[in-house]
C-alpha cells in the first residue's frame, strides 16, 4: 500500500496523461512516461508507448457524454498502473522512481506548450496588460468598440 504522497503522485500522473493526450505536449510526456515505466527495458518501453497511444486514440475518438466517461476511466487506469508500478519496487527503488516521476511531471507542466481552441487564449506564465496616459489596452477581446464615454449628467456631478 502506498502512502498518501505517492498515491497523490500516481493520481497526478494519471491526470497528466489524460490532459496531455491530443495536445502539443503529448509526444514529450508520452516518451517520458514510457521511459519511466520501462526502467531501462526497451521492450517494456515500447509496450508502454503502445498503451499510451491506445489511450490517446480512445480519448480522441470519444464524443459527447462518452468523452467524459472515457476521460475518467483512462485517468483511473493510468493512476492504477502507476500505483502498481510503484508498489512493485523495493523501498529505495520506489523513492527513486517517485522522484523521477515527480520531476518528469513538473518538467512537462512547466515547459509544456499550452493550447486553446479557436478564439481562446492559453498562457504558460504571467500576462500583464496595462494602459496609461488615457490609452486603452485589450487582448483579443472579440468585438471591442472604443469610443468616448457619455458625459456625466447633472446628478453625476
Amino acid at each position: 500500500m502506498l502512502d498518501q504522497a505517492m498515491a497523490a503522485l500516481a493520481a497526478a500522473g494519471g491526470t497528466a496523461v489524460v490532459q496531455a493526450a491530443g495536445t502539443d505536449t503529448w509526444n514529450g510526456l508520452r516518451q517520458s512516461v514510457a521511459r519511466w515505466f520501462g526502467r531501462g527495458d526497451d521492450q517494456r518501453e515500447r509496450a508502454e508507448l503502445e498503451r499510451l497511444d491506445q489511450a490517446a486514440n480512445e480519448l480522441h475518438t470519444a464524443v459527447g457524454a462518452e468523452a467524459e466517461q472515457v476521460r475518467i476511466r483512462q485517468q483511473a487506469a493510468w493512476q492504477a498502473r502507476i500505483e502498481t508500478m510503484l508498489e512493485s519496487l523495493d523501498e529505495a527503488e520506489r523513492a527513486r522512481a517517485s522522484e523521477e516521476l515527480r520531476a518528469l511531471l513538473t518538467q512537462h507542466a512547466r515547459y509544456g506548450e499550452v493550447s486553446a481552441g479557436d478564439g481562446g487564449q492559453a498562457v504558460a506564465g504571467d500576462v500583464t496588460i496595462f494602459a496609461n496616459h488615457g490609452s486603452a489596452a485589450a487582448w483579443n477581446m472579440g468585438n471591442v468598440t472604443l469610443g468616448n464615454p457619455p458625459q456625466p449628467g447633472p446628478q453625476q456631478g
